[in-house]
């Protein structure tokens, strides 16, 4: 992904890890058999980003060294502060100026995966900002003198993790605005809120979880050791669509310069539904039309992005992530060779995968039947799943 050559990782990790408790720094405790840190520092080192900066306090520097090491994550190291806030401020000062993004991700969080980051550097290639989060599943209640008080909607509640990833600019002009106005918050996209910028909320995962306490090792230790009954899922899915004069060409979220276009209720992306329909079977789903239907007036003349954005909501809420996407796109014209390079990124994008796990193919039908003849566009997805 070519933003990871302007892409650095700062890992805040000089926390006491008071509520594990214990004289030793959570992060150096062991998990799996190795130390915490080293599953995040391993992560990390998958991505290769262009640089790694690890915040840390002065008399764990050694310990440290070694757990990079460990982990064979290449590191730039900076001192650790009084709280959260100004240990990523210290860490974003060893940040290299030519360097114009960057994602913080929590020492703790040792189940996260180099697909993670990259969905959320991609957002703030584009954006500004990419957050990674879930939402909320329980029912959450505001909770006042040990009785409730109201219930929050759960609809638009989600929990933020990390990598959250920013324009470096925009997360250093955050980090001085609160030095300013004396704002602490919580994370980073609480800090970029306050200056007023948007917030892009990625999709994350249920498994890239947080220890906090002394429980959680035992969660993350089986998680990590294939505790979690790893499966994988493949799909398959197909559609067609009829060329026809007055309607704009939508393939793979990309518009096509041609005088045609497919017709359909929604925008007709025949790409993006075959995919759907493949992602849909593999979670046991059914397909498109039965998500959405052509006889709702709210899907008419709707961006197919939208309803592949929804379809990936349902495969990460069945607990699965996609593990790779072929596609093979059969059409007589136009010509295609120069868009598919920008629909991988844009698919890659909505499915929070890296472009290299989604393949795209073009043909032609030879001249054989209404295909052949220039009538119409189809295209065949196989996705696979997996919830590990």
């Amino acid at each position: 992904m070519s933003c990871l050559a302007k892409a650095a990782v700062v890992v805040p990790a000089a926390g006491s890890g008071s509520r594990v408790g214990g004289p030793v720094n959570k992060l150096l405790r062991p998990l799996a058999g190795e130390p915490l840190l080293v599953h995040t520092l391993r992560a990390v080192a998958a991505l290769s980003p262009a640089q790694t900066v690890l915040v840390c306090r002065d008399d764990e520097r050694d310990a440290m060294t070694s757990v990079a090491g460990q982990a064979g994550c290449p590191i730039t190291f900076a001192p650790g502060g009084a709280t959260r806030q100004a240990s990523v401020a210290k860490g974003l000062r060893e940040v290299r100026a030519e360097l114009e993004l960057v994602a913080v991700h929590d020492g703790a969080r040792p189940l996260v995966t180099p697909e993670l980051f990259l969905a959320a550097l991609a957002s703030a290639h584009e954006h500004g900002s990419g957050v990674v989060a879930v939402p909320v599943a329980d029912t959450l209640k505001t909770v006042a003198d040990g009785h409730v008080v109201g219930t929050v909607d759960r609809g638009t509640t989600w929990a933020m993790q990390t990598p959250q990833a920013f324009r470096t600019s925009w997360l250093a002009e955050a980090v001085r605005f609160a030095a300013v106005t004396g704002f602490e918050a919580t994370d980073e996209a609480g800090l970029v809120e306050h200056l007023g910028r948007e917030v892009r909320v990625v999709r994350g995962s249920p498994r890239n979880m947080k220890v906090t306490r002394n429980e959680d090792f035992a969660v993350a230790a089986a998680l990590l050791e294939g505790g979690g009954m790893q499966t994988s899922r493949i799909g398959y899915g197909y559609d067609v669509h009829r060329l026809v004069p007055g309607r704009e060409l939508w393939l793979g979220g990309v518009k096509i310069d041609s005088p045609v276009g497919l017709l359909g209720h929604s925008d007709a992306d025949a790409l993006l539904h075959a995919i759907c329909d493949a992602l849909l079977g593999a979670i046991g789903a059914g397909d498109i039309g039965r998500h959405f239907p052509d006889s709702d007036p709210a899907y008419e003349g709707v961006a197919s992005l939208r309803l592949l954005e929804a379809t990936h909501r349902l495969v990460a809420e069945a607990g699965y992530r996609v593990l790779n996407l072929d596609a093979t796109v059969i059409a007589e014209r136009p010509r295609l060779a120069p868009y598919v390079e920008r629909m991988r990124e844009v698919i890659a994008a909505a499915i929070a995968v890296t472009p290299q796990q989604v393949s795209i193919k073009a043909t032609t039908h030879e001249g054989l039947d209404d295909l052949g003849a220039g009538q119409g566009i189809a295209a065949h997805a196989v996705a696979a799943l997996t919830n590990g």
